[in-house]
């Protein structure tokens, strides 16, 4: 019987892993979205979008799939999905790798604030400055609601929805950036302070540089942890490596 893998996508690195998987002869791969982006990228082997009604039915579809191992490739952000897969595969005894690609670190000239949580980097803005870009996602901005007083640049593939502060300015846009674009954006819009997630990758720290060049603050927030005993690893390469190890697939 050919071994079928589950990735939980979402992110590059989970097509990346779909199309090293599909072209494995015999394996079976399917890539689970979560369907908050209208418009995926195109991904190799089978796509399911949709929730999975929690740890029980994504143990539960398992079981049914007859899935051999199951990818958490999801963004580094998205805790919920991570903990019911970790829960599921303990349920199943299936094996779970975790993907996450290497956080951002800051270098000489940065001037981050790195704080827990959206509602820590609100609290932090009034005294950082007065027009904020803000790259953290369509989904939180109810965090930033309560602020009257900034003017925000918000800017996320989806239009948000409200709340959301009461002065923003919305732009839609996909990466990857560039330095030269976002460095521009920066100076169009007078941005004084950036915020971010701890997103990593190449696609969107363009803004990091921009920022560093402008000597502007950068709000950073950090990932979540890791459920309890739940070790990831860095790239794509190390994901196959690890399914490798454990004959699957």
């Amino acid at each position: 019987m050919s071994p079928h893998v589950l990735v939980l996508g979402g992110t590059t690195e989970a097509r990346a892993l779909a199309a090293e998987l599909s072209a494995r002869p015999g394996t079976r791969v399917t890539t689970s979205l979560a369907g908050r982006v209208t418009r995926p990228g195109a991904v190799a082997g089978e796509l399911r979008v949709g929730g999975f009604g929690g740890a029980e039915g994504l143990a539960d579809w398992l079981r049914e799939q007859r899935v051999d191992a199951v990818v958490d490739a999801t963004h580094p952000f998205a805790e919920t999905i991570t903990a019911n897969a970790a829960r599921a595969a303990a349920a199943t005894g299936l094996p779970l790798v975790v993907l996450r690609r290497p956080g951002w670190q800051p270098g000489p000239g940065d001037h981050w604030h790195p704080v827990p949580s959206l509602a820590a980097a609100a609290g932090l803005l009034p005294r950082l400055g007065h027009r904020i870009l803000l790259t953290t996602g369509r989904l939180g901005l109810a965090a930033f609601a309560h602020l009257t007083e900034p003017h925000f640049v918000v800017r996320s593939v989806e239009p948000p929805e409200p709340p959301m502060p009461p002065h923003t300015h919305v732009l839609l846009a996909r990466g990857p950036f560039t330095v030269a674009g976002e460095t521009a954006l920066l100076r169009e819009h007078r941005v004084d302070v950036l915020v971010t997630k701890d997103s990593g990758g190449a696609a969107t720290a363009a803004k990091l540089t921009a920022a560093r060049d402008l000597a502007l603050p950068v709000v950073v927030v950090r990932r979540p942890p890791l459920p309890d005993g739940v070790t990831a690893v860095g790239d794509v390469p190390a994901v196959l490596g690890r399914l490798d190890a454990l004959g699957r697939p």
